[in-house]
């Protein structure tokens, strides 16, 4: 079969790769437009792309979905399949195109958790098991026909990042299967449950007011959102100096602590040489990696060395 791979991050170049390896044709590689980053605005390209470039696949790199000149670039295509992982929302005329049909690769266990950062939310949800899932593509974000699905644990103290690296390579063997029965005609659909709103859990994009910590929440809670968002884009709250200003602090590692010594939520105690820790409603969270804005990131014991406590008001808020 010859197939078109639509994704952007690193996430979705676990599949491509895969898809390359068990010997289809991949004739295009549909990605996000280059785009300025960094101090020096360089433009940069997406992961896909640069695999892409690596392995000799044309790229697309469409700014509009419904572009005539786009849609007939994929038509001269002929392909029989198109792979998405981690794209766009497709307008039908898309995803409708291919004559055996059109398929997503979603990191968790439909229908919960629709929306772009499925990943994040399970983990800050205190979830302990997800997975991923493959279903043709409808009008409806997330809301297709399911064709196959992977169960994976979530363990105890994972990050978004080390589950992230896992189920990447759970969605490459899952996208594998589903092309070898499409390519079999064994494929078999079945549609997704149909709840309320309101009993299914949303995967929203992440923003940066969606990262900083409530310290008036568990220990629990708290140890969850840290860890959903670490390394990226990464929790963090703010400490204020004794002049007033206000510093934003990144939390990368942290354990919770479960012992019931009270002291306000987001008061800040500091034993040298190596222990930091922020009190929670009903615990404390000890910290063993940071980033003070505009330093380096450092493990607690480095950080310790060079922080004065004498030039900061220690209440987090």
């Amino acid at each position: 079969m010859k197939v078109v791979f639509m994704g952007t991050p690193e996430f979705a170049v676990g599949t491509l790769s895969a898809i390359c390896a068990a010997g289809y044709e991949v004739v295009a590689a549909v990605t996000a437009p280059d785009k300025p980053a960094g101090r020096g605005l360089k433009l940069q390209q997406s992961a896909v792309k640069q695999y892409a470039v690596q392995h000799n696949i044309p790229v697309l790199q469409p700014e509009k979905l419904k572009s005539e000149e786009f849609l007939t670039q994929l038509k001269n295509l002929h392909a029989d399949v198109f792979v998405v992982v981690a794209f766009r929302m497709l307008p039908e005329v898309v995803f409708s195109m291919p004559p055996k049909g059109t398929f997503n690769v979603h990191a968790s266990l439909l229908p919960n958790y629709r929306g772009a950062a499925p990943i994040h939310h399970a983990i800050m949800n205190g979830e302990t098991k997800t997975g991923v899932t493959t279903f043709f593509l409808d009008k409806q974000i997330d809301t297709g026909d399911i064709i196959d699905s992977m169960e994976v644990d979530i363990f105890p103290s994972e990050t978004v990042g080390e589950l992230y690296d896992r189920l990447m390579v759970r969605g490459a063997e899952l996208a594998v299967k589903t092309l070898q029965n499409i390519e079999n005609g064994t494929v078999t659909t079945r549609p997704q449950p149909n709840l309320p709103v309101e009993e299914l859990k949303p995967a929203p994009k992440i923003f940066k007011e969606d990262t900083f910590i409530d310290w008036n929440q568990t220990t629990e809670q708290v140890y969850n959102h840290i860890r959903g968002l670490s390394p990226f884009p990464c929790a963090c709250t703010h400490i204020q100096n004794r002049n007033g200003q206000v510093e934003l602090i990144k939390l990368f590692e942290v354990r919770p602590l479960y012992e019931n010594k009270y002291q306000k939520p987001g008061t800040v105690k500091i034993e040298r040489p190596d222990l930091l820790i922020i009190f929670t409603k009903d615990g404390q969270i000890l910290v063993d990696n940071l980033q003070l804005q505009g330093k380096k990131r450092l493990p607690t014991v480095e950080f310790l060395r060079g922080f004065r406590e004498e030039n900061y008001i220690l209440s987090l808020f």
